[in-house]
Order: C-alpha cells, then structure tokens, then sequence
C-alpha cells in the first residue's frame, strides 16, 4: 500500500460533511443564519464552586491553605472549584467549614446565583399541548 493510502485510512471527519468549509452541502452566503439555541442552564457544580473561589480569594487565602484546613486534597478542591467534579455534600461540608461558612451558607449562595443567572421563566409544554410557564426559582436536592 502507498503512504497515500495509508494517511486517507486515519483521516477520521470530526464534522459531517455539510458543515465542513469548502464542501459543496455549506451554507451559501446569502442564507439566513442559523437561530441560535437557547442559552444553557448553568450546572449546579459550576456555581457551587464559583461560590467557593470567590469566598476563598475575598478571604484572602490560598487553595493550599483551605484544602488543608478542610482536609481534601488540593488537586481536587481546585476541581471543584472549577466546577470539573461533583462533589459529595461531605466534601462541600469540609470546603464551606474551612472557609467559616456553613453549608447552607454555601448552597444558599450558590441558589442566589442560579437565580441571578437564570431568572428568565422556564417554557415547557404540557401533555394537553399547552404551553406552562414557571418562575420557580426554589431550591431542591434529594439525596
């Protein structure tokens, strides 16, 4: 087989063909753009540890000293903080006690946030086809 050949076998298309530049199936210049979806929800990971960082950079502290007061490990505080790990409320506990806040100190901040972010109404339709709209901007975690 021909080195050609070869490089052709590993090409492996991360777009489908109508969305690749150049290909015959793009979109013309002329046609309207494609609407754009709706902006996502922001995961609960992501805020809690947004809530975290910025507690633990007003006081002032460094990501060493908070994972050692709460006894995690620095690596995966910081995770946590990125909102890359789903922590256990054990671990979310340790994190908010090292910081001198409970945890529902903690998840209060961090409800205060999904609703800052995402005060728009949700929209959803109804078995009926009914459009139902809902402003309910509670918190609820089960266990």
């Amino acid at each position: 087989m021909s080195n050609q050949a070869l490089n052709r076998a590993r090409v492996i298309p991360l777009r489908p063909p109508a969305e690749r530049p150049g290909s015959a199936a793009t979109v013309s210049p002329a046609a309207p753009a494609p609407a754009r979806p709706a902006p996502r929800e922001p995961l609960w990971r992501d805020l809690v540890g947004d809530v975290l960082r910025r507690e633990r950079q007003a006081q002032e502290r460094t990501l060493k000293d908070v994972a050692d007061s709460a006894r995690i490990s620095m690596p995966y505080l910081s995770e946590v903080e990125r909102g890359r790990k789903e922590a256990s409320s054990e671990v979310l506990a340790a994190a908010a006690h090292a910081l001198g806040l409970s945890l529902g100190d903690l998840l209060a901040r961090a409800q205060g946030e999904l609703i800052r972010l995402g005060s728009r109404p949700s929209t959803r339709h109804s078995a009926r086809g009914r459009t139902v709209t809902s402003s309910y901007d509670g918190l609820c975690l089960a266990a």
